[in-house]
């Protein structure tokens, strides 16, 4: 039977903010019926896959700096949400 993680049980398990999963759900695998958005343990392992990286500066750096290979971070390309303030006052 497959495991089905809500919202606060996926954060949980990725060490992440919830409402970070909220804000990036469309990148992110995960199932939906209806409204009720879940996420299976192959769901997490993609998403960790996907998003996980070694530090490159810091005390954490210095031990794997010589076995990783230098790039940029692979969430570079995400940008914040504007406020939904702003959204509504120019709407």
């Amino acid at each position: 039977m497959t495991r089905r993680h809500t919202y606060p049980q996926a954060a949980a398990v990725l060490s992440v903010e919830e409402s970070w999963l909220r804000r990036h759900i469309k990148q992110l695998p995960h199932t939906k019926l209806g409204r009720v958005v879940y996420f299976t343990d192959a769901d997490l392992e993609r998403i960790d896959a996907l998003f996980h990286h070694e530090p490159s500066a810091g005390p954490l750096a210095n031990a794997t700096a010589s076995a990783q290979p230098t790039s940029s971070h692979p969430m570079s390309h995400l940008r914040p949400l504007p406020s939904r303030r702003s959204a509504v006052l120019t709407g």
